[in-house]
């Protein structure tokens, strides 16, 4: 499958699932939010109060990168559980939208 282009005719490396939506600049940030925030909730998970601030701070910062996408709150339900938060949910999150993309209705 031949790579998109965009509209100068340039090739671009976005996939053809990502053209249009999410430029690669904010999906790298995003990854890279998203395995800090994973890597620290790993070392914090024995004091619940500072890891659930870590979590909404990220949470925070993925709407601002990604913009608003409902995969993101139970990313953060799931984080706020003890023990539950040394599985990568955020990274696993971004990949969603990544992949999927917003959960909202496309318009005719």
């Amino acid at each position: 499958m031949p790579l998109p282009k965009d509209p100068a005719g340039r090739t671009s490396a976005v996939p053809p699932a990502l053209a249009g939506k999410l430029s690669r600049r904010r999906l790298v940030l995003a990854f890279l939010v998203a395995g800090i925030s994973d890597a620290l909730s790993a070392w914090l998970t024995f004091v619940p109060p500072l890891e659930l601030g870590l979590d909404l701070v990220t949470a925070l910062l993925l709407f601002a990168v990604l913009g608003w996408h409902w995969v993101l709150l139970p990313g953060l339900i799931l984080e706020a559980i003890p023990g539950v938060s040394v599985f990568p949910f955020w990274v696993l999150v971004v990949v969603a939208v990544a992949i999927w993309g917003t959960a909202r209705p496309k318009p005719n």
